[in-house]
């Protein structure tokens, strides 16, 4: 048997196989063997007619079916003794097969490329540092309260502790109404934080029966340019309830902490540190993310066709599979791949590069680190150590350590900048700004 192995690209390889026909005869005589007991031939009983005879009537056929089972039996012998390592389904490309002389096929398949990698080590990659605020809490706490709250109507709205049920109807400048524009019953809930400051302030003062008038403005973006429109609208006040809040005391504390706090302050507390653990989480999220992301544009390459389909042939599985456990309804497979090949895509990139950066830093898993692992989880299961490290090697145990083990480098060789998110949100929206009244002016002037 001749094997030669070419490099058709850096992620796609060929593998040519020669075969005699003796050396392929075995395989050959087990396909008669079994094409006989399926064979039926007038005066003989099925499974019974004479070899030689069924060559005769059946051979070329029999042979040429045969020949494409062993040239995928061979390639995978290959795969073992040359250590081949495909990523994806192979593909037989070409097979010609000439009886009682020869075998000879190809088979192209896909394999993880081997990157010159650019740009993994010292980046400078911005850390988001939320800050807990003490209106965060009292705001918190307040819609707690609010829950427990009763309402008592009221003739006229005082301050903002009011919720007011309306009749809104979208106008023109002139003040004419837009058709098809009026939404009714609308509940609006002055004391709440995200209401348009103009309805709080419109609204003060005004009975059952008033209206007042108040802009909403959207702001969305198409590409780089930011659009923004305004809506105006009318509001009809159909009803006025007064928000009381309840008493609180210790009961009510119990109440709303589940038993976990008996005084107002030691509850504000508990949020306070929820909060904290919260946003310390969502810094180290974005942060990772960020670092990802720059890692894996660094390295830009030809991705595997075939192992972005693998990929996302497995998130599409895993996404029907929670939607069943959940008890939502499970989307169709077009959906799904259409709103997972993002996702896919850059899993795939990312796995790549990975894989690659911890062959260039020598970072492993051996079996002592699984068995370490398993020892410990053993210990507050109850498990047996074999059972676990069985259930590692059937779920990939090694590759989620690998790819701990490569996350947790990169972290350690990155040069972290703090930023405060609200004033880099403001410096990023100035600049967007700026670049709209520029290609704004570049308009203007070139017209």
């Amino acid at each position: 048997m001749e094997i030669k192995i070419n490099e058709i690209a850096q992620h796609e390889h060929e593998v040519e196989v020669s075969l005699k026909y003796d050396e392929i005869k075995p395989e050959i005589d087990d396909a008669y063997k079994k094409e006989r007991q399926k064979i039926a031939i007038d005066g003989f009983r099925k499974g019974k007619a004479p070899l030689p005879l069924i060559k005769k009537l059946y051979g070329e056929s029999i042979e040429y079916k045969a020949s494409e089972s062993i040239s995928n039996k061979k390639f995978w012998d290959i795969v073992d003794s040359e250590k081949l390592e495909p990523i994806s389904t192979p593909q037989l490309i070409d097979i010609d097969f000439v009886k009682d002389d020869k075998l000879f096929f190809k088979v192209r398949y896909e394999v993880k490329p081997k990157l010159e990698l650019k740009s993994y080590k010292n980046l400078e990659i911005d850390k988001p540092i939320f800050k807990v605020k003490d209106e965060d809490i009292e705001n918190e706490i307040n819609k707690i309260l609010k829950a427990q709250a009763t309402f008592e109507v009221a003739e006229k709205v005082e301050d903002p502790n009011y919720r007011i049920t309306t009749v809104l109807q979208r106008i023109k400048e002139d003040g004419s109404e837009i058709n098809g524009s009026k939404s009714e019953n609308i509940v609006i809930d002055l004391s709440e934080p995200a209401v348009n400051e103009e309805i709080k302030n419109n609204s003060i003062g005004k009975s059952i029966g008033d209206q007042f008038k108040f802009t909403f403005v959207d702001e969305h973006k198409h590409g780089e340019e930011t659009h923004r429109e305004e809506y105006i609208y009318n509001a009809d006040i159909q009803k006025i309830e007064k928000i009381i809040l309840p008493e609180v005391d210790e009961e009510l504390v119990k109440k709303i902490s589940n038993n976990s706090a008996t005084e107002l302050d030691q509850f504000r507390q508990q949020i306070k540190d929820n909060y904290e653990k919260y946003y310390a989480d969502q810094t180290e999220q974005i942060f990772q993310s960020s670092l990802l992301n720059e890692v894996v544009k660094n390295n830009e390459f030809e991705v595997p066709k075939g192992y972005v389909s693998l990929i996302l042939d497995r998130l599409v599985n895993a996404e029907k599979e929670n939607s069943k456990q959940q008890g939502r309804p499970v989307p169709n497979d077009e959906t799904l791949r259409k709103n997972l090949a993002q996702r896919a895509d850059w899993n795939s990139k990312w796995q790549i590069v990975m894989e690659n950066i911890a062959h260039a830093e020598s970072i492993a898993v051996d079996d002592a680190e699984l068995e370490k692992l398993a020892e410990e989880e053993a210990e507050k299961t109850g498990i047996s150590v074999k059972k676990l490290i069985k259930y590692y090697q059937d779920t990939n145990r090694k590759e989620v350590l690998l790819e701990d083990k490569v996350i947790k480098f990169l972290i350690d060789n990155t040069k972290i900048k703090e930023v405060d998110p609200e004033k880099a949100a403001q410096q990023k929206k100035l600049k967007e700004d700026k670049k709209s009244i520029q290609k704004a002016a570049k308009k203007s002037t070139s017209k």
